[in-house]
């Protein structure tokens, strides 16, 4: 393998490689970089050409898609007959494009996302995202499960690693704002984070959070949002009160009052009577 960008998460990447035994080429454009991989066997590569052409599968770590170009633009001679493993950052549209620019360049693409800080890599537990051909992920499996035990081929659209990594992006920074919003309202009577913490860790998130998210998936995928249980005029109730909570408490309200406009649009559009999931067709459209 040869792994070509070492930052932080890419040097972790050519560590779990020659922890394993596989023969490691490196390449970065500030070459000290390269150094402690070196000293622990690993093969420096004088270009990116080079670094290409020292192995079958190219791995590249960098900033994002434009840095992916720039770094392997120069080494396109070398890139026929290999395999590019793009594990950088950006949209799924450019990891579409990516193949195409492989493609053009007689190699093969496959695209990825790391889903762990830097010490996690290696690890049997580590998840890592792929996409791509699947023939081209089968064939350099075995040596790709070093990186991440846990890693998870999504489907032929090489979009797709780069859209889930984008999804549960999302869903961390919007749990982490509901927790921050929740750990402010009860800080405000005198309460530590840390006691919210445990009853989040202990009750909420297993109890509550978890299987709530699995109860409405079949309604997502159907778009049938019965409001049996409590319809979005009985949650908007609900999240006024929040809203009404935190400024009482003398907090702001922008989180809670971006989900009140929310499910007040969605009222407004017609869907009072159904269930809370109905708000996923708010955020599938663009408000008009």
């Amino acid at each position: 393998m040869t792994v070509v960008g070492l930052g932080p998460m890419g040097a972790a990447l050519a560590e779990a490689l020659l922890a394993n035994g596989n023969p490691t080429t490196v390449w970065n454009r500030t070459a000290g970089k390269a150094d402690r991989l070196v000293a622990r066997g690993a093969r420096r590569a004088a270009s990116a050409a080079e670094a290409v052409a020292a192995s079958p599968v190219t791995i590249v770590c960098v900033a994002d898609y434009p840095a992916m170009h720039a770094v392997l633009e120069p080494a396109s001679g070398a890139l026929a007959g290999r395999t590019v493993v793009n594990l950088s950052s950006g949209t799924p549209e450019q990891a579409r494009d990516a193949v195409a620019w492989a493609e053009q360049r007689g190699a093969r693409y496959l695209d990825g996302v790391i889903m762990v800080p830097p010490e996690a890599i290696g690890r049997p537990d580590t998840v890592l995202f792929y996409s791509g051909q699947s023939a081209c992920y089968d064939a350099h499996r075995a040596t790709l499960d070093v990186l991440g035990g846990a890693a998870q081929y999504l489907g032929d659209d090489p979009g797709l690693a780069v859209l889930y990594n984008t999804a549960l992006l999302g869903l961390m920074y919007a749990t982490i704002n509901g927790f921050l919003h929740a750990a402010a309202l009860v800080g405000s009577a005198g309460v530590a984070s840390a006691a919210l913490a445990r009853i989040a860790g202990d009750w909420f998130v297993p109890s509550v959070v978890l299987p709530l998210c699995a109860g409405v998936t079949g309604q997502i995928d159907s778009g049938d949002f019965p409001g049996d249980a409590g319809d979005l005029r009985a949650h908007l109730t609900v999240i006024d009160h929040i809203v009404r909570t935190s400024r009482d408490q003398g907090m702001a309200t922008d989180v809670p009052g971006a989900l009140r406009d929310l499910v007040e649009r969605a009222i407004a559009e017609g869907y009072g009577d159904k269930g809370y999931a109905s708000l996923v067709e708010l955020i599938r459209t663009p408000a008009g």
